[in-house]
């Protein structure tokens, strides 16, 4: 393929990937009146609420995962005590718990006519409400420290087993006691991932739509659907989601800010043989108090969820929709499956494109693609829905809006947005890990451009390019509030029919698709957890 082809290529794949987001730039451009009049009511009536109550809701989770990923990371690499190897991959499993099914299975079992409170009324004849109310801030606030804290967990454990050994070996050495090792030695090391665990926390809970509209919570995203669908203002909703990109985009800097800092040299072969580097030996009371705090995580993220759910749907399984539910389950498979070939297809032509030409406009489409991730489903909608409506308006006979809105189409370009970022980051690293003589052997020997590829490329990606077709997978079959929006009519999918269903209060059949999500979910959990246990 010739050199200039190539690039146009590029240059067309990071336009379609980036559109969206250059809509919601480019909405500030055509600011009318109506748009105008929609943002200045809302600016005095409700905007108000949406910022003050996302910026409440992102403190306290911040602070939330912060506190249970560090503690739970800490415990696990700097002691050893029994059922510590359990615990470690255990950690992990709310990464398979969307937080919209763990913020259903709490209301279904804690609400006022939920099995709980009425239990507690008939055997102590009491009256009224006997427990918090679920749906609300502080709800919410629960919901997302217990399934986001591990991000943070993630990355604080990896930036303690990996540094942290040696340091407190020579700490020890020098006098100081275990707390003080720990409080200004490890803790310290663990900062940036600390960080950027956060942060990527922070991204999920703005990006968040199932929670927010079932607990009835007012936030910036329910801002923006609000503008778009109930004052039927799509510029007005897009610079609202504009401000709410900002804030995603710092975010991201601040994520990347980290990373960048958490580079470091790893001293391969060389493992410390004192009691220190291989984690201090807890026993008797510390050993329980410490078994105690891992396990409370796991048993409030992933265990209380799993058994809320089980209990309706063993009390009704005559009356769940079987016969739908297969329906749901291949629309989901279907989208999930194409999605995720057309994601890893464009990862891989992407991390080619910068392994054989590492220019600027390669990095520079790569960065471009990467984008999508950091941007919220409903950013995505909007964005992508501005440029079909503005050539629709001017070309009504082109059909573009039956193409976006009727067909698989529109669903599937909203997932590439927002997921071919999981794949390239997958590929990338598979690249990472093939030498660059391999490729200077092969040029010699005659194989270029795609025989490259082919020939000796593809044989040492396969896991790499698995690895990412599966995430987007995962991914795909989550996604909420693109899919509820863009998903083709009569084609509902287990995370909309979940939503829908628990929304209408049937929270009985609701655990069905959402009990397959979480299954579905555990998928690359496990894989991940194998991962981290081979290194």
């Amino acid at each position: 393929m010739p050199r200039w082809l190539a690039q146009v290529l590029l240059i067309l794949l990071a336009g379609v990937l980036v559109l969206p987001v250059l809509a919601l730039a480019a909405s500030w451009f055509g600011f009318d009146a109506v748009a105008r009049d929609v943002l200045t009511q809302m600016a005095q009536t409700v905007l108000p609420e949406y910022a003050l109550t996302s910026l409440v809701l992102c403190v306290s989770v911040a602070i939330g995962v912060a506190v249970v990923g560090v503690l739970t990371a800490s415990a696990v690499t700097l002691f050893d005590f029994p059922g510590r190897r359990t615990l470690e991959w255990a950690l992990l499993l709310p990464l398979a718990m969307p937080a919209y099914v763990v913020a259903y299975a709490y209301t279904d079992f804690l609400q006022f006519s939920g099995p709980l409170q009425v239990w507690l009324r008939e055997t102590f004849e009491l009256r009224g409400r006997l427990l918090p109310e679920v749906r609300s801030t502080p709800g919410a606030i629960w919901v997302f420290t217990f399934t986001l804290y591990p991000y943070v967990y993630l990355l604080a454990r990896t930036a303690l087993s990996e540094r942290a050994s040696q340091l407190m070996e020579a700490a020890r050495l020098l006098g100081a006691p275990l707390a003080r090792r720990i409080r200004e030695v490890a803790l310290p090391l663990a900062r940036p991932a600390v960080a950027a665990g956060v942060a990527l926390a922070l991204m999920e809970t703005l990006a968040d739509f199932g929670v927010a509209s079932y607990f009835g919570i007012q936030t910036f995203t329910a801002g923006v659907y609000k503008a778009w669908l109930v004052m039927d203002n799509r510029l007005a909703a897009a610079q609202l989601a504009t401000l709410l990109l900002l804030t995603v985009a710092a975010l991201l800097w601040v994520e990347h800010r980290a990373q960048r800092r958490m580079r470091f040299a790893t001293l391969r072969g060389q493992r410390a043989g004192s009691a220190e580097a291989q984690a201090v030996q807890l026993r008797g009371a510390r050993a329980l108090w410490v078994g105690l705090a891992c396990t409370l995580p796991i048993v409030f993220g992933f265990v209380l969820p799993v058994l809320f759910m089980l209990r309706p749907l063993i009390g009704g399984w005559d009356v769940l929709p079987w016969g739908m539910f297969l329906q749901w389950a291949r629309n989901s498979v279907w989208l999930a499956g194409l999605s995720a070939v057309l994601a890893t297809l464009i990862a891989l032509a992407l991390g080619f494109a910068v392994r054989e030409r590492p220019s600027a406009l390669t990095r520079g489409v790569n960065q471009l693609a990467s984008l999508g991730y950091a941007v919220p489903g409903a950013v995505i909608v909007v964005g992508l829905l501005l440029p079909v409506g503005w050539v629709q308006g001017r070309w009504p006979d082109a059909g573009v809006g039956y193409w976006v809105t009727a067909t698989a189409l529109g669903i599937v370009w909203a997932y590439l947005v927002r997921f071919t970022a999981v794949a390239l980051q997958s590929v990338q690293a598979g690249y990472a890990r093939i030498p660059g003589s391999l490729d200077d052997t092969a040029r010699m020997l005659g194989a270029t451009g795609p025989a490259l590829a082919a020939r000796v490329h593809w044989p040492l990606l396969r896991r790499a390019t698995l690895a990412a077709a599966l995430l987007v997978f995962v991914d795909v079959m989550k996604e909420l509030p693109a899919t509820l929006v863009l998903r083709p009519f009569n084609s509902d999918t287990l995370a909309v029919v979940a939503y829908n269903l628990a929304r209408d209060e049937r929270l009985g059949e609701a655990a069905l698709p959402a009990l397959a999500l979480v299954l579905v979910g555990l998928v690359p959990v496990i894989l991940l957890s194998r991962a981290l246990r081979q290194r």
